[in-house]
């Protein structure tokens, strides 16, 4: 009997692989004729047709030469199904989400559910790829950029040879060189960026309704890293019968604006308490060009508590004061991340139509002062050295001035889409022009329009 030979069997074809352009390719072709052309055209099946235009919006969403968009199997899936559960009940509400609140939350429940969660540590690059397997990503709004004066870099030559030449003369000590500035803030803080699904265009965020309802907050700081009590306006005509927390100091004005009364009660309550200005040492204060800064009463009063003014040419604070270089963007971030804990979980009050009402001042004032003691002391020295205002007059700590701002935490562009009515730009605008846009209590629109 003949052996019965086993045929030979042919090796597995090799699958192909498609990158995503020739698939996009395919896709349009399709669309110009139809599934059963396109496929004979590229020497595919129609299947792959027809799987490739349902996945069309995918493929245009990927770079033209990867072939398959892998998004990752997630360790921890019982977790990631309560931060996505999270993240879709925050933002159907209108409250603000954050990458790091996302991190905290999932940090908070995984310690809580350690069975669904071993050796988590949600991580940055956790928090990345979490985004990419829900469909999520931040949504920012625009910004506004100040505009510089053409003569840039002669006029801040001008202002750092002034300074030097003070402190060359008079020998200041660092903890007797500060810097003022005022700061507009609402109500309502909300933030310019949240967590959302990529394909919605439109984003809701939920406030309590007084978004356009302001204060003017003034902060000081000094060359040591000492910051001084925050002082903070409120737009009334008298004041509330609260008791305002220990750490700030509070002022009434009907505008809620900085005025030349404001400014003497800064220099009696604020700069004259500092440490050691009791003394009166002579002492250098760098402020801008705000009209209450420069009137014939606020500078006789400078020289009566023994301080010389360094006052920063127009337009130029955004380069060489060191609150708005450093300072003002991370302090107003710690205050926005306040006000969302206050909106998911703070004691709120009601109208009796069911709106929510704005913070209480009281509130207020403890988001102000917590938000300015958690900036540190050695980015307050930093932000003078950045300016050039405080570095060693030997010229070795020069190169502060061109430091890289990426590798500072607080040094980055304001990314407020609101213009600061305190704005250095505004020193040539009538004072009975800016009064008209200060809008009336009823409207609660202070400070828009500038």
């Amino acid at each position: 009997m003949a052996n019965r030979q086993d045929p030979i069997l042919a090796p597995p074809a090799r699958r192909k692989k498609y990158e995503a352009g020739f698939k996009l390719k395919v896709v349009n072709f399709a669309i110009e004729h139809n599934n059963c052309a396109a496929a004979r055209q590229y020497g595919v099946t129609e299947k792959m047709v027809r799987d490739w235009k349902a996945n069309e919006k995918a493929l245009r969403s990927m770079p033209r030469g990867k072939c398959v968009l892998r998004r990752g199997t997630p360790h921890w899936p019982e977790l990631e199904k309560h931060v996505a559960d999270m993240v879709n009940e925050h933002r159907q509400s209108g409250y603000i989400v954050t990458r790091n609140q996302i991190r905290l939350f999932a940090l908070q429940w995984a310690k809580s559910n350690p069975d669904h969660s071993n050796r988590f540590k949600a991580t940055v690059s956790w928090c990345t790829r979490f985004f990419e397997r829900h469909n999520l990503v931040l949504r920012q709004k625009t910004k506004i950029a100040q505009k510089l004066p053409a003569d840039l870099e002669a006029k801040v030559n001008s202002f750092h040879r002034y300074v030097i030449q003070q402190r060359n003369k008079h020998g200041y000590a660092l903890s007797s060189i500060g810097n003022m500035d005022e700061t507009p803030m609402n109500f309502d803080m909300v933030g310019n960026r949240t967590v959302h699904p990529k394909d919605e265009k439109t984003i809701l965020i939920k406030t309590t309704g007084h978004e356009k309802s302001s204060f003017t907050v003034v902060l000081a700081c000094t060359a040591d890293g000492a910051k001084l009590r925050p002082m903070i306006i409120f737009k009334r005509k008298t004041m509330p019968k609260l008791k305002f927390p220990v750490g700030c100091f509070v002022h009434v004005h009907e505008k809620g604006w900085m005025d030349e009364e404001g400014v003497k009660l800064w220099l009696d309550n604020v700069w004259s308490r500092r440490p050691g200005g009791f003394i009166q040492k002579r002492s250098l204060l760098v402020w801008d060009m705000f009209r209450a800064h420069l009137t014939p009463s606020t500078k006789q009063r400078l020289a009566r508590i023994n301080t010389d003014l360094a006052v920063i040419p127009a337009g130029l604070t955004s380069l060489v004061q060191p609150l708005d270089v450093c300072l003002n963007k991370p302090f107003k971030d710690r205050i926005r991340e306040q006000w969302n804990e206050w909106m998911v979980s703070g004691e709120k009050s009601f109208t009796k139509g069911g709106n929510m009402r704005a913070p209480q001042l009281d509130v207020l004032c403890k988001f102000v002062i917590k938000a300015w003691n958690d900036i540190d002391a050695e980015t307050v020295i930093k932000s003078f050295k950045k300016c050039g205002i405080s570095n060693s007059l030997d010229g070795m700590e020069d190169d502060y001035l061109w430091q890289d701002e990426e590798k500072a935490e607080a040094e980055t562009i304001p990314s407020d889409t609101e213009l600061d009515p305190y704005n250095d730009c505004l020193t040539n605008v009538p004072q009975d022009v800016i009064d008209l846009l200060m809008i009336s209590d009823d409207e609660q629109e202070d400070f828009e329009g500038f």
